[in-house]
């Protein structure tokens, strides 16, 4: 139990200094994601775990691929100077897909790999319809997105540019598509570890779910659009926290903060044993 302990909890404190580097938009320790995430792929090594290994250290690699690529690089003078916004040139739908595909590609396929894991035993209707429900407010977050750009293109069209509101609406839904999906399947996700007595486990599929929700908005601020439009589109999650100079990035912090709590409870609540009722289905 002391070296498991030590592995979570230094991953928990390489988590925190990244999250704080997020929040200040200056990496603390440049390599503290990767680390941490290093450190949950570790304790899923040495832990006996009833669950099928090969989901847990294929999910573990592929999160840790992806801290590797992301990593922030060091900081340095060019960085700064004075920045011209344009508008920009008419979006392109494979373009806004790739998008928002590569802000959750390694969360979805991390998803993925574990429902393959977990597809049997786990459905129950008592933890399918607390999915269900959340899948329909994820479903009409995206829906709603995509209708305030189509309405907002539509009231002002693009004057400036050779944007069309039509070629606009479809960039827009194609970018929220993968987080979309990214949701959906997370809750899914929820519901067979609920079903399966996985509860920890559980919540930190639930907090995936939520964090789909800004990364829709992610999507759709990379779609090349017209300043004025984007001024009156702006993210409806990511104001619900207003920047200030010494915390630029708090929305994007709590993300972060969000999604490597949910691979911390995913990792221990897949290593941990499973209830008395459960443990023959695990």
């Amino acid at each position: 139990m002391r070296p498991r302990l030590f592995l979570l909890s230094a991953a928990a404190v390489c988590a925190a200094v990244h999250v704080a580097g997020v929040l200040t938009a200056r990496p603390i320790w440049r390599y503290a994601e990767v680390l941490s995430v290093g450190l949950l792929l570790a304790h899923a090594m040495v832990s006996r775990s009833p669950v099928s290994r090969w989901a847990l250290g294929v999910s573990l690699a592929i999160l840790l691929a992806d801290a590797v690529r992301t990593m922030p690089t060091a900081r340095d003078s060019a960085g700064y100077g004075v920045q011209m916004f344009t508008p920009g040139p008419a979006p392109e739908t494979p373009s806004a897909f790739e998008s928002g595909l590569s802000l959750c590609w390694a969360s979805l396929t991390v998803v993925l790999v574990l429902l393959v894991a977990f597809r049997r035993g786990g459905w129950r209707w008592r933890t399918a319809v607390p999915a269900v429900v959340g899948a329909a407010l994820v479903i009409g977050y995206a829906a709603v997105r995509v209708v305030a750009t189509w309405l907002t293109a539509a009231a002002e069209p693009p004057r400036a540019s050779d944007t069309d509101v039509a070629d606009l609406t479809t960039a827009v839904s194609m970018a929220v598509l993968p987080p979309l999906v990214l949701g959906i399947a997370a809750l899914a996700l929820a519901s067979a570890l609920l079903g399966h007595g996985r509860r920890l486990a559980s919540t930190g599929a639930a907090l995936l779910a939520l964090m789909a929700l800004p990364l829709m908005d992610s999507g759709i601020a990379v779609v090349p659009m017209p300043l004025h439009l984007w001024s009156d589109n702006v993210g409806f999650f990511w104001d619900a926290v207003t920047p200030t100079l010494s915390m630029p990035q708090p929305m994007p912090a709590l993300t972060a903060m969000a999604e490597l709590t949910a691979y911390l409870l995913l990792v221990v609540g897949l290593t941990e044993p499973a209830g008395e009722r459960h443990r023959a289905v695990s």
